[in-house]
């Protein structure tokens, strides 16, 4: 399911979770290609939980947030 993202330059982020609260597909919408995939990948099959322990607060420059800490915020709302 698509969620929309605050204050960076991807505007969306796709996210399906396991049952079991298991990331199981994850993808951004827009942002920095390179840096959305790696996260993607290092989400994956993780449980969101440790996701959001491991990239809450992370931040982008001088923007308060980054693409990390928007998909914290998601999982947050989905678990």
């Amino acid at each position: 399911m698509l969620y929309p993202v605050e204050g960076t330059c991807s505007k969306f982020v796709d996210v399906t979770l396991g049952e079991d609260g298991t990331v199981q597909q994850v993808k951004f919408i827009g942002g920095c290609p390179g840096n959305t995939q790696g996260v993607c990948a290092l989400a994956r099959g993780m449980k969101a939980s440790e996701v959001i322990k491991r990239l809450e607060g992370i931040q982008c420059g001088n923007k308060g947030t980054s693409c990390p800490d928007q998909l914290a915020k998601v999982l947050k709302g989905l678990v």
